[in-house]
């Protein structure tokens, strides 16, 4: 602690630093007025991240109480104004912080081998080394940036380990395939397929094998009865063992992406509550990824958050002229997967605002609660069963009000044929009677008699 011992010289905040240009000028403006020692090292830790945070340190509290009461009537010069508050509110004090205080501190610094007497240069350094070191170590230990990493490479970890998983089971099936195919399609499930080749081993083994701790009793039957009549080619021991192997590799990966996934939902829960509530904890872990870290999601709005990691679509669909995609990695949400494809567009947008607002809560908020996201999940929730219900409404009734059935009356009226629009002309049969055609041909006849004899 520090008195001033000439207060009209810090009037003047331009021409301040010329009066601690040298260790006795600045005596002249300053004098010791008390000087504690920390314990050790990690003392003086504990109160420089106080100071850092804004907190008042039990050693300060009870300094101030000791050495400041006495002089209560004066003003006490703080460097952080946020500090200077708590130390008012705590022990009512009254607390300066304004440029002129930041040019005096600045002046202490650049003197303060001068005014503290006793304390050689050497270890003066040596102390301020080694504080600046455990500060920095602490800062990186606690962090938000340092867990957006953890959650960045976890969830990238478990995209591989599926890709890995599924090329390791397809393999598998099909190298075990050439010996006993029957089996891939009675058992469907991955790991449990694995868990059996690797139990068994050889097909003939089978019928003498328990699996009972593996498969339904059913299936079980199935497959030692596809067993005995089974295509597949014969194979060496060797290949077996091999195949076994790989079984292993498949099971403890397995074991090892189900562990990663608690990690990662109890990683997601502890840094961002509100958004792993709203879009899942795989979902969000994405988002995060993408984004880079939660901070960098956080300064996304919620037109970005609703398109992040479908950018090719978005600048594809702007060159040519096309409509832009409604959503990206946030369609993987459970919301967005429960509405019907019509509604999808609309649910996503609503949840990308909501998702925003909870992102910008978990990154900057205080409070670690998973209520907002609660709330704003019931929103969305009840705003996709309003769209469901409309749609009803629209197909069966009418757009307020859901149909009604009404009692059936016949409104069809009898109509009768109207003949004025027949022809009246007399209607000729153009087939001709058999008398008709003999008395034509008679004429006929006649005819060529006559002009046969004018012409004799």
């Amino acid at each position: 602690f520090l008195q001033v011992l000439n207060e009209k010289k810090l009037q003047e905040v331009d021409s301040l630093w010329k009066e601690f240009e040298t260790p006795e000028k600045a005596n002249k403006i300053v004098k010791l007025k008390h000087f504690e020692k920390f314990q050790d090292t990690t003392e003086a830790l504990a109160a420089s991240t106080a100071l850092v945070e804004g907190k008042l340190s039990k050693n300060l509290k009870k300094i101030l109480k000791k050495i400041v009461a006495k002089d209560a009537h004066e003003q006490l010069a703080v460097a952080d104004a946020k500090l200077g508050g708590v130390i008012k509110e705590k022990l009512n004090l009254s607390c300066i912080h304004s440029p002129m205080v930041t040019e005096l501190m600045r002046g202490i610094r650049s003197q303060i081998e001068g005014l503290i007497t006793g304390l050689p240069s050497r270890e003066m350094a040596a102390m301020c080394l080694g504080l600046a070191h455990s500060l920095s170590r602490y800062k990186l230990k606690f962090s938000p940036d340092k867990v957006d990493t953890m959650i960045i490479q976890a969830i990238s970890l478990l995209d591989d380990l599926d890709k890995e998983l599924n090329n390791y089971i397809m393999r598998c099936r099909e190298w075990y395939g050439w010996h006993f195919p029957e089996l891939g399609k009675i058992i469907t499930d991955n790991l449990t397929y694995c868990k059996c080749v690797r139990k068994v081993g050889d097909r003939s083994n089978f019928a003498s094998s328990d699996v009972s701790d593996i498969l339904p009793e059913e299936i079980e039957e199935d497959v030692k009865a596809a067993a005995e009549i089974s295509m597949g080619t014969e194979v060496s021991e060797e290949d077996i063992n091999n195949i076994i192997h790989l079984c292993d590799q498949v099971i403890e990966i397995s074991e090892y992406r189900t562990q990663l996934y608690d990690y990662l939902k109890n990683r997601m829960m502890a840094i961002a509550p509100n958004l792993t509530v709203m879009v899942g904890e795989l979902v969000g872990a994405r988002l995060i990824a993408h984004a880079g870290s939660l901070l960098n999601l956080a300064k996304h709005p919620a037109s970005t958050v609703q398109l992040l990691g479908a950018e090719k679509a978005l600048f594809r669909a702007l060159k040519t002229k096309r409509d832009t995609p409604k959503f990206g990695l946030i369609y993987h949400a459970s919301l967005v997967g429960q509405s019907n494809t019509k509604n999808k567009g609309k649910i996503s947008r609503m949840l990308a605002a909501k998702t925003a607002l909870t992102i910008r809560y978990d990154a900057l908020g205080e409070n670690t609660s998973a209520e907002m996201g609660a709330e704003n999940r019931l929103k969305v929730e009840t705003r996709l069963r309003l769209l469901e219900e409309r749609g009803i409404r629209r197909i069966s009734g009418t757009g307020k009000a859901l149909a009604k059935t009404d009692k059936y009356q016949n409104k069809s009226e009898v109509k009768v044929f109207d003949p004025s629009g027949d022809s009246t002309l007399p209607v000729v049969s153009k087939k001709r009677k058999i008398q008709e055609v003999d008395e034509q041909d008679t004429e006929v006849a006649v005819k060529a008699k006559k002009f046969k004899a004018e012409m004799k």
